[in-house]
């Protein structure tokens, strides 16, 4: 148990009591303080279902939240249970050398004296609600459990804004590649895998942003018992940064979606031309062939007749009629000529 609770603490007076709660006692613990004026937080790390049962136990927390919670990979969500909501948030960062968005989970656990943060990957956002609630400057604790709430949702959704920004980057960049003067310096193929991948990350974007929109929104409108009455504007700045950020998700899934068309046209429009010049050049080959075939043709006619009289026998009677050369030479003049005309009647010359 050691190794999966990151922290827990007491808050009173809006501010942390020094040190840290074991856990037998943070269930008791919450339990005595005075109503409205301290919390226990307890935060976990990727607990197994038997680690979590026991703070379950402590603090009363509902079996489905709790398997929710265990298993993970829920969507963002919010869930009433008695005295007990029941939140899943997920931060989301954008590793930009490999164009991923890496998606984690926080479920969080508010009742009226305790929080239970469930925390599934690495995100430092728990950490820095931490830091800045345990700061003597900061005025969070002062507003219980939902002021935990309200400050993960927050840094959560400028953690969105943030990926949405380097997801700017790198869509200018493939519109680039893809309609400007550097587009024949990249692979089609790769132009068309990198913006599917992309799509790809977006839509997953989109699974841990879209969803969220309805929760915060209940908590904006003070539909949760229980949400301190001085953050409700505050929830309802961050529902309002949330809205954005879906539009903007939802703008660059339809920026790439039309980018990946085009780049598809252009790829077809280039084997088509492709396509064209091969057959313009095997035309042109074909064409070559039937001449050098017609010249062919004629020049062995009188191959073969100055073959024949080349042999050299003595028995052949042309060899002494008068006229045989000129005989000879007309035959060889006529059967050339004739050729000629044929070949270039037929189009080969």
């Amino acid at each position: 148990m050691d190794e999966v609770i990151g922290d827990c603490a007491l808050y009173e007076g809006g501010r942390r009591r020094p040190g840290r709660i074991d856990l037998a006692d943070a269930g008791r613990t919450a339990r005595t303080v005075q109503g409205g004026k301290g919390f226990v937080w307890i935060g976990l790390q990727q607990p197994t279902a038997e680690e979590i049962a026991v703070v379950a136990e402590a603090f009363g927390l509902p079996a489905l939240a709790v398997e929710d919670a265990v298993k993970a990979h829920q969507r963002p969500k919010l869930e009433v249970y008695g005295d007990v909501v029941f939140v899943v948030i997920k931060p989301v960062r954008y590793v930009d050398h490999e164009e991923v968005v890496d998606v984690t989970e926080i479920a969080v656990f508010l009742g009226r004296n305790f929080v239970v943060t469930v925390r599934h990957g690495h995100s430092d956002v728990l950490r820095r609600v931490r830091a800045e609630i345990d700061d003597e400057g900061s005025d969070l604790a002062a507003h219980g459990p939902t002021g935990v709430l309200y400050r993960t949702a927050d840094l959560v959704v400028d953690g969105y804004e943030e990926a949405i920004s380097s997801i700017d980057v790198d869509v200018d960049e493939i519109e680039l590649q893809v309609f400007g003067a550097e587009q024949h310096d990249v692979d089609d193929d790769e132009n068309s895998e990198r913006i599917y991948k992309l799509k790809r990350e977006i839509a997953e974007f989109r699974r841990a942003v879209a969803p969220l929109a309805l929760p915060l929104q209940r908590l904006a409108d003070g539909a949760v018992a229980g949400v301190d009455a001085e953050l409700l504007q505050y929830f309802r700045d961050v529902h309002d940064h949330v809205l954005r950020a879906a539009d903007a998700i939802e703008v660059h899934d339809r920026l790439l979606s039309d980018v990946l068309q085009a780049e598809l046209a252009r790829v077809a429009a280039r084997q088509s031309r492709i396509a064209v010049r091969q057959n313009e050049i095997a035309v042109r080959q074909n064409e070559d062939m039937r001449k050098i075939s017609a010249w062919a043709a004629i020049a062995l006619v009188p191959t073969a007749i100055a073959g024949i009289y080349g042999m050299n026998f003595d028995n052949m009677p042309e060899l002494h009629w008068r006229y045989g050369y000129f005989g000879v030479l007309t035959v060889i003049g006529v059967a050339c000529v004739t050729l000629y005309r044929l070949f270039r009647r037929n189009g080969w010359l």
